[in-house]
């Protein structure tokens, strides 16, 4: 974990315009900065972004969030992946905490990985391009296949010399340890010798979320039948196969904008559609599609196309991992290439335009084509016919999420026609698969709630869906004190004391649950607590960037202040126009006395419901008292806070 001492120095450092500004054009318009929106196609520019708030906002899409949300939204990184892009983009020495020494060995072999990869790949494409063997045999050979330079200079495509160990000894002379190189794959032992992996073959790199080299997948370029096609490199630190889709990095953006992602098998597949001008496509290596690369795919769209080979293989292998995509409620449609030709092949036969228009002409329905297939291979036999009905209604039980309802209910009529079966039927044995699967997972959560029944650990609030309905309850009183807490409690309230510890000596730890009723909002003002406490400086920035996804959305709504003085005002009126900063101890003492106020009217309810309620006239005497006692506290409370009107 990146430690709050990193964070705070990172986020003392950004500029939301100079990072977003690197990113899209942007033009200055009053205090904000006006661009095309990245995330949607627009003529007229939408996309608004506030220095003062430091957050960004498209009035045509709905986007929204702060520097870090943008380069997760725009580059796909995770939240610990945009703070490390921040802190090499600020040269931050980024510290770690709660690591433990085994934690502390895998990063440091991953972040070894990582360099050596980046060597090679280097190493690799200066051999293409620089070497009279590589121009000769790898350059020409991708020449041949219709790749043009700068497409190649794109994907960083190399070329390993056929020489035994012309990379190892470059490694080695680099200083790179043999264990590392074994690791990555790029270099095996022989005769107790070092020898390269790759020797005489196309390298085609594997890229990471954030550009980094995962590994590489290498192309034999001479016929022999006893090597390998394609050697790729082994599982290690940072290649995990199943969680990597070849050329998400290039994609990720043309996928974004597109609202559909294209999925190919081979590396050469995804080249040429991109020279093509067809960028929003990935690869997945031939593989069977794993949770975790259909989770990628959701990253960026909730539409996915297959394009696969329309031979049997190419058949059986789209067909694979189709269970999974519908449970990640992916919508899911195939393309099967004709002639026995591959994207690449076909893609240079018949040119984009007509390749683009072939793609959405033949999409065709998942479940309806795999049903087709499963008939087509059952015939006239019953018994086979009979597993087709299982098959289709245990495929369609998985699509069992509330908003895709209607999809279910859909695919069930047309099934069913195909079928030529009953929908109630159909339905029935839908619901049953259903059923089996929820009373599969209530078992197993019985048996982990009776494991951990014993245990102490609290579980966090969870959050509604949308934090923005959230807020919109009635409850302005505690939003404005938690937001004037956030703003102003680093400012002195006096000389002894800043707003924070004012805030904190008004209000103590057990009474915040008494005073806050948004269990969401309690969670802000106690972490602010937790971090003052421990000497920290929370800001605004603090919450903005704050590593959990629901306090940074719950911050930026409590902070979004809809009202600003216009700056025209300066025109009709002479002098200064006090703002919120001026005027921040009339603030915090109003809001403060808001909430103090409201909690006495609700406990002068209460006691008036019990003393309608009291059962003797000694009850009735102390209640009275009571009742006078907080009357007075809510009289003298609104003498200092002046007229209240409460709705």
């Amino acid at each position: 974990m990146i430690s709050q001492n990193t964070i705070q120095q990172i986020l003392s450092r950004i500029d939301i315009v100079e990072i977003v500004g690197s990113f899209i054009r942007l033009k200055k318009r009053g205090t904000n900065y006006l661009g095309l929106c990245p995330f949607h196609n627009e003529k007229s520019p939408s996309f608004t972004v506030s220095p003062a708030k430091e957050i960004y906002k498209c009035f045509g899409c709905g986007r929204s969030g702060n520097t870090i949300g943008f380069l997760m939204e725009h580059e796909k990184y995770s939240y610990v992946e945009a703070l490390r892009w921040l802190a090499q983009k600020y040269n931050v020495d980024v510290e770690e905490t709660e690591t433990t020494p085994e934690q502390k060995l895998l990063q440091l072999s991953a972040d070894s990985l990582y360099i050596v990869n980046s060597f090679a790949q280097k190493f690799f494409t200066d051999h293409l391009f620089n070497s009279e063997e590589g121009q000769d045999i790898g350059l020409s050979y991708l020449k041949e296949r219709g790749f043009r330079e700068d497409i190649i200079k794109k994907f960083q495509i190399g070329f390993n010399p056929e020489a035994r160990d012309s990379f190892a000894k470059a490694a080695i002379h680099a200083q790179y340890s043999v264990d590392l190189l074994q690791k990555s794959g790029l270099v095996a032992i022989r005769d107790e010798r070092p020898v390269d992996n790759y020797r005489g073959r196309i390298i085609f790199p594997v890229h990471n979320q954030s550009g980094k080299v995962l590994g590489f997948g290498a192309r034999i370029l001479k016929t022999n039948d006893k090597a390998p096609k394609y050697i790729n490199t082994p599982e290690n630190e940072i290649y995990v196969k199943s969680k990597i889709l070849y050329g998400s990095y290039f994609a990720r953006m043309a996928i974004d904008k597109a609202d559909e992602c294209l999925l190919v098998e081979g590396y050469t597949d995804v080249v040429s559609l991109h020279q093509a001008g067809i960028e929003n496509v990935v690869a997945s290596g031939g593989t069977s599609l794993t949770p975790d690369q259909l989770r990628l795919v959701k990253k960026y769209t909730n539409n996915l196309t297959i394009i696969y080979d329309g031979d049997s293989a190419g058949i059986k292998a789209a067909l694979r991992g189709l269970d999974l995509a519908l449970e990640e409620s992916l919508n899911v449609k195939l393309v099967l290439i004709p002639d026995k030709e591959d994207p690449d092949s076909y893609v240079n036969k018949v040119g984009p335009a007509a390749f683009s228009q072939f793609i959405s002409e033949n999409k065709k329905d998942f479940i309806l084509f795999q049903l087709g297939v499963m008939l087509q291979d059952a015939g006239t036999d019953t018994n086979k016919k009979s597993a087709v009905v299982n098959q289709v209604a245990e495929t369609i039980s998985k699509i069992n999420k509330a908003e895709d309802f209607t999809k279910q209910q859909d695919y069930i009529k047309q099934c069913a026609e195909l079928l030529k079966i009953e929908e109630s039927g159909l339905h029935a044995l839908v619901n049953k698969f259903i059923r089996e699967k929820i009373t599969k997972e209530e078992t197993r959560a019985s048996r982990e709630d009776t494991n951990n029944r014993n245990s102490d650990n609290t579980q966090p609030v969870e959050i509604e869906d949308d934090v923005m309905a959230l807020l919109n309850k009635d409850e302005p009183h505690e939003r404005a004190m938690v937001r004037s807490l956030i703003e102003f409690g680093l400012k002195q309230w006096d000389e002894k004391q800043r707003v924070a510890d004012h805030v904190f000596s008004e209000i103590e730890e057990n009474q915040l649950e008494e005073l806050i009723d948004n269990k969401n909002l309690l969670i802000l003002v106690k972490t602010y607590k937790a971090w003052y406490d421990e000497g920290l400086e929370p800001t605004a920035k603090t919450f903005l960037y704050h590593e959990d996804n629901m306090i940074r959305h719950l911050a930026m709504a409590v902070m979004d202040y809809h009202y600003e003085i216009s700056p025209n005002w300066k025109n009709v009126y002479e002098g200064k126009i006090d703002s919120r900063e001026d005027l921040y101890k009339e603030e915090v003492f109003s809001t403060l006395n808001y909430l103090k106020l409201r909690k006495i009217k609700r406990m002068v309810a209460e006691n008036q419901h019990d003393l309608e309620q009291a059962a003797s006239t000694d009850e009735q005497m102390v209640l009275l008292q009571v009742h006078q006692h907080l009357k007075k506290m809510e009289i003298d409370l609104t003498r200092k806070l002046g007229t209240v009107i409460f709705r």
